[in-house]
């Protein structure tokens, strides 16, 4: 439940436009819905998260069997939400776009998404990476900025192995509120762009590269390194995490 929509609802039973008990009925599953399967709950829907947090809870789909997978997306469609399901393999995505048509989901992702709440993007969030190979995550990053209101613009393959790339994006640059960069490699790029621009900067390593990249552990470290102050880091691969940090941001 957003904020949004509980103003709504204690407004229409403050007006008489509803009954206390039509009230009750729809608080039911509030803060928590719970799913059981074979006799055992098997996850407790967060539906306080919005109103909490700003954003709906977030299906993880890795590690997840599919009936429970599919059980949680169910019972997360009852409710009157945004919803996004991160992690998804393709086969994953096929089956569930199949059984719930109301999802849609976004070429170069492993996302699944609805949205219901199509508030006017505001802002800029400016969504970088270097290479073509990162372009997955980026996608992911954009995604989620945008189901949180925020106006996204990307800017994709302009690596510090060409800096001319980088450099021809002086507008975006100069006016976006949040940076997401997106790296492998040895990851240099968020500290380029961090001593470019005086905004936050969220570098997320990936997992692209060979050899000594150690399946993104090079690009974390040396973000972690980066000597541009303005500069943070989330985990490698964490699209996700750093739109939504971009989307939070973005807000204020």
């Amino acid at each position: 439940m957003s904020p949004e929509q509980l103003k709504s609802l204690l407004s229409d039973l403050a007006k008489g436009q509803s009954t206390v008990e039509e009230t009750m009925a729809k608080l039911e599953r509030f803060p928590t819905d719970s799913l059981s399967q074979d006799g055992n709950v098997v996850a407790r829907l967060d539906t306080h998260r919005a109103l909490r947090s700003g954003f709906p809870e977030v299906i993880l789909a890795h590690g997840k069997q599919f009936k429970h997978l599919k059980g949680i997306v169910e019972k997360a469609l009852e409710h009157e939400n945004n919803l996004l399901i991160t992690r998804l393999s393709r086969k994953r995505i096929a089956k569930l776009t199949a059984l719930f048509p109301q999802l849609q989901k976004t070429d170069g992702t492993k996302c699944l998404y609805r949205q219901i709440n199509n508030s006017s993007e505001e802002g800029l969030v400016g969504v970088f990476c270097a290479g073509t190979s990162d372009i997955a995550v980026a996608e992911e990053a954009a995604l989620v900025a945008r189901l949180m209101g925020a106006k996204v613009e990307t800017y994709y393959d302009a690596g510090v192995a060409g800096l001319h790339r980088l450099l021809a994006a002086g507008e975006l640059l100069r006016t976006a509120r949040v940076f997401v960069v997106v790296a492998g490699m040895e990851g240099a790029m968020p500290s380029v762009v961090g001593g470019l621009v005086d905004k936050p900067v969220i570098a997320v390593p990936t997992s692209s590269g060979y050899g000594a990249s150690f399946n993104g552990i090079t690009a974390l470290l040396g973000m972690l390194n980066s000597c541009s102050s303005n500069v943070t880091v989330v985990n490698i691969d964490n699209g996700f995490g750093a739109g939504y940090v971009a989307g939070l941001i973005n807000r204020s």
